[in-house]
């Protein structure tokens, strides 16, 4: 579902309470994204209660119903969880993970409400979400029927967002502090293969899993743990050398001060690592794509970033070529910069590739 529109979490939020109430939403997106999260926050909202099915588990039975008799006359009755008194909304998760006679079931029911000779509640709601094929997630193919009854939007992770809802909800310090620093590792697209991956729920499950231990009991052998069973391996890798930075003091603002210098320590080298790659990400999140933009701040960043990059190639050339290196999806620091990272660096651009 590429042609539908891509919203951010709050986006959504608005999305839902506009138009969920008078026609049916489709929300689209990878797995641990936040459209269940998002669809009962919706519902609270609105003051309803959500009632979630899975699409995946259900059998055509579990919509209609199933037949009864009375007076030589047989009827359908629908399952107790959805024939309510009360105006509610109807959560069909994972709806194209389900066969095809689960879909057809869902028809009248998407488009009129209606299932058999039940009418939901005045002022029901239902919204359905699903999977993308790309995620490599259990999809089925929705017929066009069912596709026209629904509008269609796309969910993607947004660290604003995440952030804001984890500031209210106990998210552990040390990962809000990780994705303050590092908002590109909030979610990466899931692996072909059987392989942890992260995701926003993925980093509130090790939050949980964090604050279930004493603090004084966590060590570098815990969070790694933790962190590899959860994330992607990169990130898992880079949130321990995280962890251990936490430990040992190293301030990155610092380094860009001058105040502090580069960790140089063999036994350091993860944390290098992780320092390294924060400061790649800040340049390229800060520098301006034309030089002609250059604010004062900007400006004072791209001369201590020289600084520090002198410094680095000096313990590492290796790590510090990892700074001005072009990443695999194309994303590299600014031309400008580039063009003085080589006047005055000719070295560690030589050897970049």
């Amino acid at each position: 579902m590429e042609a539908a529109k891509s919203l951010k979490p709050s986006e959504l939020a608005d999305f839902l309470l506009n138009v969920a109430p008078v026609r049916p939403v489709f929300i689209w997106g990878p797995p641990g994204i936040g459209k269940s999260a998002l669809v009962e926050d919706f519902a609270a909202a609105v003051g309803m209660k959500c009632v979630s099915m899975l699409g995946s588990q259900l059998a055509p039975e579990d919509i209609i119903g199933v037949p009864r008799v009375e007076n030589g006359v047989s009827t359908f009755c629908p399952p107790a969880q959805i024939a309510r008194q009360e105006p509610y909304c109807l959560f069909l998760d994972e709806l194209n993970a389900c066969s095809q006679e689960v879909q057809k079931a869902f028809y009248s029911l998407i488009n009129d409400r209606r299932i058999g000779e039940f009418d939901l509640p005045t002022g029901s709601v239902v919204i359905g979400a699903g999977n993308r094929a790309q995620d490599a997630a259990i999809v089925k193919p929705i017929s066009s029927a069912l596709i026209n009854r629904m509008a269609h939007v796309q969910l993607r992770a947004h660290p604003g967002d995440w952030l804001a809802w984890a500031g209210t909800a106990g998210v552990h310090g040390l990962i809000m502090d990780y994705i303050q620093l590092r908002p590109d590792h909030l979610w990466s697209k899931p692996p072909k293969h059987e392989e942890p991956f992260s995701t926003p729920r993925a980093w509130h499950i090790l939050s949980d899993a964090l604050l279930s231990y004493d603090q004084n009991a966590l060590s570098d052998d815990v969070v790694n743990t933790l962190a590899s069973g959860l994330l992607t391996p990169a990130h898992a890798r880079q949130f321990v050398a995280f962890y251990r930075q936490s430990l040992r003091a190293f301030d990155l603002s610092a380094i860009l001060k001058g105040e502090k210098g580069w960790p140089d320590a063999p036994e350091e080298r993860d944390i290098l690592y992780f320092l390294v790659q924060s400061f790649r990400a800040q340049l390229i999140k800060e520098l301006p794509n034309e030089a002609k933009k250059l604010g004062g701040e900007a400006r004072k960043l791209s001369l201590s970033a020289k600084d520090r990059l002198i410094q680095l190639s000096r313990i590492s050339l290796e790590m510090a070529q990892l700074v001005v290196a072009e990443d695999d999806d194309g994303t590299a620091l600014p031309d400008w910069f580039m063009v003085e990272i080589a006047r005055d660096l000719p070295r560690l651009v030589a050897g970049r590739k």
